[in-house]
């Protein structure tokens, strides 16, 4: 670079013309040292939030209300970006390859549990204007988000959904949501690509003060009762997949921008 050096050689001669000392410390190399720190730093802050973001997917950590402040770009940047796309994808893909492996009883009893939210259907048009996880959940707010029937599939899920309805499974819904709002839901995720469904199961009013692993238990028993074979489970929290009656073998979705017990 030539005109760097011309600056840098032009700063010492007229240091020089001027009769002072040469001091070294004159010079930018200051600069160049707070530029290093500063690169330590977000180095260290990106390690930190790699490190948070792998608990919250391994289920480490205790419930969590928000994302970590020093966090918000990250996770900012990584559902917007190509990392959280290849993630959707991995898991589809070992999904897909999981349910080819099976083979169906053909009694129409096998199914495979899909939930809906962040898992079908992406709320990050949402979490966008909400901090990416970053403000405290408001459930009014996202409810009025959720009534507008706007949000787009998940392209992976999608692809995995037709896949398994093509193998043969029968595919049921299974979601925290009221069911007042099914109407909103059907149109949604209709819209969206998702179509011929088995059950939608949303929380009728004796479910409201039920925890989602509770929730979701109780109506995975229903199913086993009734003579299903959960195969297969896909869910973006772990309350999707945990507690009792649990599928065969389960896929959990990535999602850092909020914790659901």
């Amino acid at each position: 670079m030539i005109i760097p050096r011309l600056f840098l050689f032009i700063s010492f001669f007229s240091l020089v013309l001027c009769n002072e000392k040469f001091n070294s410390h004159v010079l930018p190399r200051p600069l160049i040292l707070e530029t290093t720190q500063l690169r330590e730093l977000d180095n260290e802050v990106q390690l930190q939030c790699t490190s948070w973001r792998f608990g919250v997917e391994a289920n480490n950590l205790n419930p969590w209300k928000t994302i970590p402040l020093e966090c918000a770009e990250y996770v900012k940047d990584y559902m917007l970006g190509r990392a959280y796309r290849l993630d959707l994808e991995r898991v589809s893909n070992e999904a897909g390859i999981y349910a080819k492996s099976l083979e169906l009883s053909g009694d129409g009893k096998d199914i495979w549990v899909f939930d809906v939210d962040d898992t079908l259907l992406s709320h990050l048009p949402y979490y966008a204007d909400h901090g990416y996880g970053l403000e405290i959940f408001d459930p009014a707010e996202f409810n009025r988000w959720v009534d507008k029937a706007l949000a787009p599939a998940i392209e992976p899920s999608l692809k995995l959904y037709k896949e398994v309805m093509g193998l043969g499974f029968k595919v049921f819904l299974l979601t925290g949501r009221s069911e007042s709002q099914r109407s909103m839901t059907e149109e949604n995720l209709i819209n969206a690509g998702f179509q011929n469904w088995e059950k939608l199961i949303l929380r009728g009013s004796e479910d409201h003060e039920k925890l989602a692993t509770v929730f979701k238990s109780d109506k995975r028993s229903e199913m086993v009762k009734e003579g299903y074979r959960i195969l297969g489970n896909s869910g973006d929290q772990w309350s999707d997949l945990l507690g009792s009656f649990m599928s065969n073998r389960s896929f959990k979705l990535p999602n850092p921008m909020y914790f659901i017990v």
